[in-house]
């Protein structure tokens, strides 16, 4: 498929749509450059919440039914009409692969429907992207270092440019922080989302009641995962906690219990994020992704980024979760930097590397 990049507003100012299925979030973006029109996102959090987590199954669906009315909303908010549209975007993974395919083949459908260029994206670097449609925030400074952290990814970054140059410096090795949170929100007998019962209960309790473990922490463990991250560990003690407390007859503190394990998880994920920073010599800190609306994590990441003269940048909450936006942004800034369009030749691709910024670029259109 051979298609021109109509630049209706001018060269540097691309009318892109996005589109993000990588989990329990059907999200359609659209921005002009750098500018968000609209950022609509379904979400299918009350159908998985009965079964206490996603169900790729259910997920998938849920998607089917919700992107014809979402991109529908989206045109209606941007006040633009398909046709207006210069170039579409999607996730193209890492993600539930079923829910991604659902997005894959609607944009794919899109782009040879009308004519228009193709940019498959990575789902992780859409989350910086985000940064970008912040219109009070200044222009994001390379190098930069960044922690993504979700439902299903907690990594850490380094950001030398932000379509050429993404670094995976650490990961999860097991389950991401948004799992732990569920998880232990279900010890504790709180509904789904664990995330924001955890908070809310976390009010009320005293962080150092109980010394959870800090995974990946110890001396030993940091020459080999000096920026990886494990909560599986962290987790199970909890669960043993709670379960010897209540052994013994006692009644279980909900909110210290809760307190404590937040206390951990935010430790462990700011002293890492900032050991980066110093390690790298790169004096700011972007964070992304839906645990980001942890307000004890945005407090002890400014406090401390502070002391260390780090400077530390969060977008919006409403781009922090998934959305198309950040994935409109992403190829926005892609087709700005002059990079050619996807071609049909890609798929949902669930494990797609962070350092694959985007995804099958058209070696004729560079040509």
């Amino acid at each position: 498929m051979h298609v021109t990049l109509r630049q209706a507003q001018g060269p540097t100012e691309p009318l892109v749509l996005g589109i993000e299925t990588s989990c329990d979030e059907t999200g359609i973006g659209i921005v002009r450059g750098r500018t968000l029109l609209s950022n609509t996102i379904a979400s299918s959090m009350d159908e998985h919440a009965r079964y206490g987590g996603v169900v790729p199954e259910v997920a998938a669906r849920a998607h089917l039914e919700a992107l014809q009315p979402s991109i529908e909303a989206a045109l209606a908010e941007s006040h633009v009409g398909l046709t207006d549209i210069d170039a579409i975007a999607v996730t193209s993974g890492p993600g539930l692969a079923g829910a991604l395919m659902v997005g894959v083949g609607a944009a794919k459908a899109l782009a040879v429907s009308l004519e228009r260029p193709l940019y498959a994206v990575n789902h992780l670097v859409g989350h910086i992207a985000a940064d970008i449609l912040d219109a009070d925030a200044p222009p994001l400074e390379y190098p930069t270092v960044a922690l993504l952290v979700s439902g299903g990814h907690t990594s850490l970054l380094l950001v030398r440019d932000l379509t050429t140059d993404v670094e995976l410096l650490g990961e999860t090795m097991d389950d991401a922080a948004g799992e732990a949170f569920d998880k232990v929100a279900r010890l504790l007998g709180l509904p789904y989302p664990g995330g924001p019962e955890i908070d809310r209960a976390a009010a009320a309790g005293d962080a150092d009641a109980i010394r959870f473990p800090r995974g990946l922490s110890r001396a030993s463990d940091l020459a080999a995962h000096r920026y990886d991250f494990s909560f599986s560990g962290l987790k199970t003690a909890v669960a043993r906690w709670v379960e010897q407390t209540q052994a013994a007859g006692e009644e279980v503190p909900v909110a210290d219990v809760a307190a404590s394990f937040r206390e951990a998880v935010v430790d462990v994920l700011v002293t890492k994020a900032l050991a980066a920073c110093a390690d790298h010599g790169v004096p700011r800190l972007l964070l992304g992704g839906g645990v980001i609306a942890n307000k004890r994590l945005r407090d002890v990441a400014i406090e401390r980024a502070d002391a260390a003269g780090v400077t530390v940048r969060i977008p919006p909450l409403s781009l922090c979760t998934d959305n198309g936006a950040m994935i409109a942004a992403l190829a926005a800034e892609l087709i700005m930097a002059g990079r050619p369009p996807s071609t049909l030749a890609f798929g949902a691709d669930s494990t797609l590397p962070v350092t694959e910024i985007q995804v099958a670029p058209s070696r004729e259109a560079a040509a």
